[in-house]
C-alpha cells in the first residue's frame, strides 16, 4: 500500500508538508480532508498504528472543535463515538496525517517526517 496524504490545501502547515513529500520524491495519493475525511475503519487503523493518544488526533485549536464545545464533550464520549465524530467531519481531524506502509505521522514536525518516512 502507498502513502495517503490527508491534508487542508489552504492549511499552510499541510502545504508545507506536501512539499516535504514532494521534495523527498514520495510517492502519496493526495486527499483533501475537508471534502473526504477519512473513514471509521480508516481512523481506527491510523490510530492503532501511531503510539498516540486518539485525542492526539483532534483538532483542538480548529473552530469546529470551540463550536461544538468537544473540550468537556469528549470527556464523556467513548473512543467509538470519537472516532466516529472524527470521520464525520475532517476539519475535526488535525491534519496533515500520512499514513502507509505500517506508519503513520499527525501533524507536520520535519525531524519527524525525516524520522518516520526516509526511512
Amino acid at each position: 500500500m502507498g502513502l495517503v496524504y490527508y491534508g487542508y490545501p489552504k492549511c499552510g502547515t499541510c502545504r508545507k508538508a506536501k512539499k516535504w513529500l514532494e521534495t523527498n520524491n514520495l510517492d502519496f495519493q493526495e486527499v483533501n480532508i475537508a471534502e473526504a475525511p477519512p473513514s471509521v475503519e480508516e481512523l481506527g487503523k491510523m490510530i492503532a498504528t501511531s503510539d498516540l493518544e486518539l485525542k492526539k488526533f483532534f483538532n483542538v485549536s480548529g473552530t469546529k472543535y470551540r463550536e461544538l464545545n468537544l473540550k468537556d464533550k469528549l470527556l464523556t464520549m467513548t473512543d467509538e463515538e470519537k472516532i466516529s465524530l472524527l470521520s464525520s467531519d475532517g476539519m475535526l481531524i488535525k491534519r496533515p496525517i500520512v499514513f502507509g506502509d505500517g506508519k503513520v505521522t499527525v501533524g507536520f514536525k520535519e525531524e519527524e517526517f525525516d524520522k518516520v518516512w526516509t526511512n
